[in-house]
């Protein structure tokens, strides 16, 4: 049930709203009940205050020896004074008692009549007796009857508060302000059902969103899922809708652009084995066929010299498609390792032109070398930065037409040589550019120029140069010029190659 990302986020949310509302209602709760004491509290107090100082002055002014008999002589006097109290305190009954906490009057809405000390004995009970002079929560019973009964002072259990009544330093009678708590108990009562209420509607809201919020998130995730299951069955032409700007759109984009890589990737990888099965086949069935030649008979020793040179040229054909293989290899697996050294990049580029010069000249090419010094140095991998450039310088020959432009520039600009090899011939289309050092990469697929490699020189040439700390980068205008430029370290010191 809980395994989806959906449902776990739907849970998890509802889970935490739900928490939060409890806390809420609770603490609303607490806060109305405290607040419904105090207040609750504060008005009886008052309230027996105001009616046990009125009794008290009204009672030395009289000739009354019994506090029941002046109560019981004076209760209309004292009742207009308690009603009129009471016309601006909601839900209060007065109740006055004497000295052993017998009602002697009981003055409010919801009590019984008591006339005299001779009614039926309606008694306070005694805890409340004792505490009086303090405030506190209690309930008037009567003598006979349960709690709550119709023989009683009220019909229901009430809050209530005393004061005691003294003449001259004596303790006669007391008063006490009563209330009910029914009032306080459904404001509370309806606070809480209505929170709960809106709660259910916030939840259902919230329930409907996150829904909707959820399945927005998740629906991108779950084809994701798919499609990468597909690419694993080997089919890289799935894709994930992308719908907003949010990051789990980004996350779509992203996966997109991985599939589209890894189609490409899988695309070169066969073109690559179709080359390099093609390359080997090629050299192995020259070699073969010359070879069985030659032991068989069939061709005469005067041509012998002739054909094993081919045979010679086709083997180092295949040891350089071999030895980029497992140059290939060392790079990927981290295991060639870089020598920093002091040399003059100058020369090593007049001794790669040097060693092209049978070519350039069959392809009949305007050489052009540019340097802002004859020597110039840099720090670097000796070997590495020779098989980059040559590698450059050999794309460059290649592809340049006949009779065009062959140029090398090397320039200095703060602390950066920059190499540049320049050739006019067919360039590169705007669209092969941004894959020109991917692995296996050939924008000559007719393979009409060239015929002897398999995508991996300007490959290796990129890795290394990176691994170097340096740059390469290309610019080219299709027809008309192609414009490699390599970035290295200028070296900084004085001295010979260290």
């Amino acid at each position: 049930m809980f395994r989806s990302v959906f449902t776990k986020y739907v849970t998890v949310v509802m889970l935490t709203i739900v928490a939060g509302f409890a806390i809420q209602i609770s603490v609303i709760s607490s806060l109305i009940g405290s607040y419904s004491d105090n207040s609750r509290e504060m008005s009886l107090s008052r309230a027996s205050d105001v009616v046990a100082e009125h009794i008290t002055d009204e009672y030395g002014s009289t000739g009354y020896t019994s506090f029941s008999q002046y109560v019981n002589g004076y209760s209309d006097s004292i009742s207009a004074t308690v009603r009129l109290l009471l016309s601006y305190a909601n839900e209060i009954s007065v109740v006055v008692t004497d000295s052993s906490g017998k009602v002697v009057l009981a003055i409010g809405d919801d009590v019984v009549s008591v006339t005299s000390a001779a009614d039926p004995a309606y008694v306070v009970r005694e805890d409340i007796m004792e505490s009086l002079d303090s405030s506190g929560e209690g309930v008037i019973r009567p003598a006979s009857g349960g709690e709550g009964s119709d023989s009683g002072v009220f019909e229901k259990a009430r809050y209530v508060c005393g004061t005691k009544v003294f003449r001259k330093g004596e303790f006669v009678g007391a008063v006490f302000a009563c209330t009910s708590s029914s009032s306080w108990d459904s404001l509370l009562e309806s606070l809480v059902s209505t929170s709960i209420l809106a709660s259910l509607w916030v939840m259902l809201g919230s329930l409907i969103a996150v829904y909707f919020i959820s399945e927005r998130v998740t629906r991108p995730i779950k084809n994701m899922s798919i499609a990468a299951k597909r690419f694993a069955a080997g089919d890289f032409d799935a894709r994930v809708t992308v719908t907003g700007n949010d990051e789990v759109a980004e996350l779509a984009v992203a996966f997109n652009n991985m599939a589209q890589t890894l189609s490409r990737n899988e695309e070169m990888r066969r073109t690559f084995l179709g080359n390099v099965s093609h390359d080997m086949r090629t050299p192995m069935t020259t070699i073969s066929g010359f070879v069985d030649g030659i032991l068989d008979g069939t061709i005469p020793p005067e041509q012998h010299e002739h054909y094993l040179g081919i045979v010679s040229a086709e083997t180092k054909r295949l040891s350089r498609l071999v030895n980029s293989l497992l140059d290939i290899t060392r790079i990927e697996s981290g295991e060639r390792k870089f020598t920093m050294t002091r040399f003059n990049i100058c020369e090593m580029a007049r001794r790669i032109l040097i060693s092209m010069e049978k070519r350039i000249d069959d392809a009949r090419l305007n050489v052009e070398f540019n340097c802002d010094s004859d020597d110039m140095y840099v720090r670097s991998d000796h070997d590495a930065v020779y098989q980059a450039l040559y590698n450059i310088c050999d794309n460059a020959v290649k592809f340049s037409r006949e009779g065009g432009r062959l140029r090398i520039g090397i320039t200095q600009r703060t602390k950066k040589v920059r190499v540049s090899v320049y050739n006019e011939g067919k360039g590169i289309s705007a669209e092969d550019q941004p894959f020109v050092f991917d692995r296996f990469y050939k924008s000559d697929k007719s393979r009409g120029l060239d015929k002897s490699g398999v995508g991996l020189g300007l490959y290796i040439t990129k890795t290394v140069i990176d691994a170097l700390g340096g740059d390469v980068t290309v610019q080219s205008e299709p027809g008309k010029y192609c414009e490699f430029t390599i970035i290295l370290d200028a070296y900084a010191g004085k001295g010979d190659n260290s």
